[in-house]
């Protein structure tokens, strides 16, 4: 469900590490909860998630500064809804519902297939050119 593809790439090195980690994390939590670990090991492993999304924004929000990415603030706005509906899930996971197992592994596959393959192409689009430059 969670495997990195050549395709993902973005083409800059150290975003490129981040998503490869992040498809790391979610392959961990999804295996988790195939093998029906417990609620302790579930909840560390949505926690790595959480914490490394924070992490990785973070990176492309300094290089969008950086290079003067025109696309900024669409981006950053982005991120900031991923990061709630990540929250919100993580919060209603803590409070017991049972059901949310399926919805954080289909919101984290269609996250990083669909944010990776949309707006961070863009991203890197742009980046690439002013190192280029």
């Amino acid at each position: 469900m969670f495997e990195w593809k050549p395709e993902y790439s973005i083409h800059l090195p150290e975003i490129d590490a981040q998503h490869q980690r992040l498809f790391v994390l979610a392959a961990e939590l999804h295996s988790a909860l195939t093998k029906g670990k417990g609620y302790t090991v579930l909840e560390k492993c949505l926690a790595n998630v959480v914490d490394y999304t924070k992490v990785h924004f973070a990176t492309e929000e300094r290089l969008m500064a950086q290079y003067g990415y025109p696309d900024r603030s669409a981006h950053k706005a982005e991120h900031d809804k991923l990061t709630a509906q990540v929250l919100e899930l993580q919060k209603t996971f803590r409070a017991g519902d049972s059901n949310i197992s399926l919805d954080v592994l289909m919101f984290l596959k269609d996250w990083l297939q669909h944010h990776i393959g949309g707006s961070d192409q863009g991203f890197s689009v742009y980046i690439r050119g002013k190192l280029a430059a």
